[in-house]
């Protein structure tokens, strides 16, 4: 049996204020799980992040108060997180007096949102994301599939679904394909989806999980992956993070040309022998967009 734990990173609404959405799945053997997981927490330990969600987005944002205070990188994690919880303290109250309610609101979501990463400097927070994700590239059993969509070129008018629930038809389709052609003891595998808990996204992929398990998606029957999705808190749960990690790589990749991370976690893109036997055709990921684009996913998905 195999677990594809999904997540994405962008949004799916148009036009709204990402130019990609993508939808990320990266699948294991049910008994490589729990190996993972343990070695995603032994990276977390070597930087103090053992109870923090690895939230890709956020820990690559920088903390412009960390800057504010002399010889911050000098400072042990202790006293780091200490300086920068007084200079938010105090910036929380200043905002408050000012009556900005806007501002001190978005400020204070801000600091909620990385006060578990406030002891690493970003270059140690880039270094730890980094190796999280030389570790997946090393992971020969995994298989990521995605679909980066890029709104641009998404014409609702000419879809079934929305942005979101195509990427969900197609991370599903490649999924089921890739079970069925994967071998376990001489027989077809089964699959379960382990998706991040968003109630929006819950009911709705729910739903279409139902609908697909009876007719199908538009790209094939459903024989092999079982059940609806399995929806999870993704901070108890290291291997969404991980896929959230993915997710983020891949559009930072289309949206901004940055391959560092890229680079390492499409190394586990599900692939196919071409037909001449002249290499390999990434199938697990496709980047939806115009037939004239040369990014390393178009590249690598095409035929010929």
């Amino acid at each position: 049996m195999y677990l594809c734990y999904i997540d994405e990173s962008g949004t799916p609404d148009l036009p709204g204020n990402t130019s990609h959405f993508i939808l990320a799945g990266l699948s294991v053997p049910i008994w490589h799980w729990k190996d993972c997981d343990k070695i995603i927490s032994v990276l977390k330990a070597r930087y103090s992040l053992d109870n923090a969600e690895i939230h890709t987005a956020w820990m690559m944002r920088r903390c412009p108060e960390q800057r504010k205070i002399a010889n911050f990188d000098a400072l042990n994690y202790s006293q780091r997180r200490n300086h920068v919880e007084q200079f938010r303290k105090a910036e929380l109250l200043r905002l408050q007096k000012s009556g900005n309610h806007k501002q001190y609101k978005q400020t204070k979501k801000n600091y909620k949102e990385t006060e578990a990463y406030t002891h690493l400097t970003f270059e140690e927070r880039k270094k730890f994301l980094i190796e999280v994700a030389g570790r997946v590239s090393r992971w020969g059993f995994a298989r990521l599939f995605a679909e980066c969509v890029d709104k641009v070129y998404f014409d609702p008018s000419r879809h079934s679904y929305s942005v979101g629930e195509t990427a969900f038809d197609q991370i599903v389709s490649r999924f089921e394909q890739f079970l069925e052609t994967a071998d376990q003891n001489g027989r077809s595998p089964y699959g379960l989806l382990i998706h991040d808990n968003n109630q929006t996204v819950a009911k709705n992929h729910t739903r279409l999980m139902k609908h697909f398990h009876r007719d199908g998606t538009l790209w094939t029957r459903i024989r092999r992956i079982i059940e609806t999705p399995l929806f999870v808190e993704s901070e108890l749960t290291s291997m969404v993070q991980i896929a959230d990690l993915c997710a983020y790589a891949l559009r930072r990749y289309l949206e901004n040309n940055e391959s560092e991370l890229f680079d390492l976690i499409f190394q586990r893109a599900d692939k196919r022998q071409r037909a001449d036997k002249h290499g390999d055709i990434a199938v697990g990921i496709r980047h939806f967009t115009n037939s004239t684009c040369t990014c390393k996913i178009c590249l690598a998905h095409r035929v010929v």
